[in-house]
């Protein structure tokens, strides 16, 4: 990937539901009320001399009115001026990160998390299931893609933003948490147990004559999990003990821009352009293959599904330009943004739209998802797991290779 200005571990980040379950919980004290207010003096280079008194009036009232002197917290406080304030810009992949948030940011991007194994996202307002994690204990418990998520421990997720949703679903492992979820328009209480969640990125498995590399997101060790699984490939192809393969996406919310890049990069010849990135605070951007692919010749399908978010939208949709492999599956995610994560001061962070990013066609599928070359569904009786044998899409990729 040619990238003369290549960005930190955590900048050019695709944050999608989902993402990724982050805890939201507030953890470190702060000054007190006097000491504070040197903090919300203006910095910007852009000052407009904000009168700053309305704010402290506001702070003040609710310090000496509100009822509840046990719920008067100044920590919380502080962070929620904070949150509120990049809120204002009404972009949901924009957010305010405390350390303890950050923390478990880049903690989940190394695959490790605790919680119900399940990537959140927005949808028309409302906390939606992106995916659950197979064999995890959302998964377990029946919950599925595109649930909607309207009570969690009977409070309602009404206006919630994703991560009040995410702090609440989230907690220690053992511990349990309702949620009510909506499925075509019916309502139904699902108890689940939480636990702790360890994943690789990237699971190579076998069906028969085809290999099957499935890749759940674009993290920090994603890269090294897909070198392992491409010389297991490339030997079997070598040695003509496989015919084909299919890249599994399904589910994916994304994450790292560069990894999709360097993933992509595989299927192609050195000097193909796999992304543009277009931004108006930075220069724009081309993301070009540096390499001679490993696996530029074996047939190739590529499934994908409405949790296939970001990041997998780029490998998906360079594939498809380019007329690489054949899509099966479903109308994908549709998010076409970059975000930059930031580290503040004292282990905070902040998550920000920088740019979006451009198919090498010229696509932009921000709101509209790629649709797949075949488009089928998978149909899963209530209280079904599924498997390689009634995975329908699944079945669909091999019958295309073969």
């Amino acid at each position: 990937m040619k990238n003369n200005n290549k960005p930190h571990k955590l900048t050019r980040f695709l944050f999608s539901l989902s993402l990724i379950l982050i805890i939201f919980t507030v953890g470190y004290k702060i000054g007190e009320y006097k000491s504070q207010k040197l903090l919300f003096i203006p910095q910007s280079n852009n000052q407009k001399n904000i009168d700053f008194s309305l704010f402290w009036d506001a702070w003040q009232k609710i310090e000496d009115k509100f009822v509840d002197k046990k719920k008067v917290d100044q920590q919380k406080m502080f962070y929620g001026a904070i949150k509120g304030m990049v809120a204002s810009v009404d972009d949901p992949y924009t957010f305010f990160l405390t350390p303890d948030e950050n923390k478990q940011a880049k903690s989940d991007l190394e695959g490790k998390l605790e919680g119900i194994g399940a990537q959140l996202g927005l949808k028309e307002g409302r906390i939606v299931v992106i995916s659950p994690i197979k064999d995890f204990p959302a998964d377990k418990a029946g919950v599925r893609a595109s649930d909607f998520i309207n009570k969690v421990d009977e409070a309602s997720t009404s206006n919630w933003t994703l991560s009040q949703a995410v702090s609440k679903i989230r907690g220690p492992k053992g511990t349990k948490v309702k949620l009510t979820i909506e499925r075509g328009g019916k309502e139904s209480d699902i108890v689940i147990i939480r636990d702790q969640i360890i994943i690789d990125s990237v699971v190579l498995t076998f069906e028969k004559n085809i290999a099957v590399i499935t890749v759940s997101q674009f993290g920090e060790n994603t890269n090294s999990e897909w070198d392992k699984a491409v010389l297991q490939i490339a030997k079997k192809w070598e040695d003509k003990e496989i015919k084909g393969l299919v890249l599994d996406l399904r589910g994916n919310p994304g994450g790292y821009l560069e990894s999709s890049v360097y993933l992509a990069s595989d299927f192609f010849p050195s000097g193909k352009l796999i992304v543009k990135q277009e931004s108006t605070t930075y220069k724009n951007q081309n993301y070009i293959s540096d390499k001679e692919g490993r696996l530029q010749k074996i047939p190739l399908t590529v499934l994908i599904d409405k949790g296939s978010a970001s990041a997998s939208e780029i490998l998906s949709g360079s594939l498809r330009d380019y007329k690489r492999g054949v899509l099966v599956g479903e109308k994908s995610f549709g998010k076409g943004s970059v975000q930059e994560a930031l580290d503040l001061s004292k282990g905070a962070g902040l998550h920000v739209t920088i740019a979006k990013w451009i198919l090498p066609n010229g696509d932009w599928i921000n709101g509209k998802g790629i649709i797949p070359d075949i488009i089928i569904e998978n149909k899963i009786k209530e209280g079904d797991t599924i498997t390689p044998e009634t995975d329908l899409q699944l079945q669909k990729a091999i019958e295309q290779i073969k």
